[in-house]
């Protein structure tokens, strides 16, 4: 597998990962007509956006076997009201179902949280379901810690309840 800076053209490709990912890891927690009616043509315009207007400090970076695009990424400085200038979010870490448990995902990972300790950030912050016990394993075993903070996503209209786990970069 090699992990590289996204490109403009791996738009289509991140829109599938994105998709497929979601319809496998969030059965169960997102209603499955919101999860059967997610488009990866659409998917893919809104990363190709995504990709062509990041700033400093924001980075999207990818997963290939053998020239397919199985995983993505993406970092930023967090998000969250009570951050501060040296906390960064890794906004998103995604991977093809056919890709779990080989090692993939530390390795995007790895990719993601040296993106943010070369732009000097000292923590980071993530967020993920409360009840995705498969992702929240993944990054207990990364170091990751829960940190007490928790919040109702309910943007797609419905509600997401997600918690937020917190690292911190060593050499930020």
């Amino acid at each position: 597998m090699k992990v590289r800076e996204a490109r403009l053209d791996d738009a289509v490709g991140i829109g599938i990962v994105h998709v497929k990912s979601w319809q496998a890891a969030y059965r169960g927690f997102v209603p499955d007509d919101f999860l059967d009616d997610l488009d990866p043509a659409q998917r893919g315009a809104v990363w190709k956006r995504i990709l062509s207007s990041q700033g400093p400090r924001e980075h999207t970076v990818v997963a290939e076997e053998q020239a397919e695009l199985i995983g993505l990424a993406s970092v930023c400085p967090s998000r969250d009201d009570d951050a501060w200038g040296r906390v960064g979010e890794v906004a998103s870490i995604y991977l093809l179902p056919s890709a779990w448990g080989k090692g993939y995902g530390r390795q995007l990972m790895a990719a993601a949280t040296t993106a943010l300790i070369e732009d000097q950030f000292t923590e980071a912050t993530l967020w993920v379901l409360e009840g995705n016990e498969r992702a929240r394993r993944f990054y207990q075993a990364g170091g990751w810690s829960a940190d007490g903070t928790s919040k109702d996503d309910t943007v797609r209209g419905f509600v997401l309840h997600e918690v937020r786990y917190r690292l911190a970069l060593t050499g930020g």
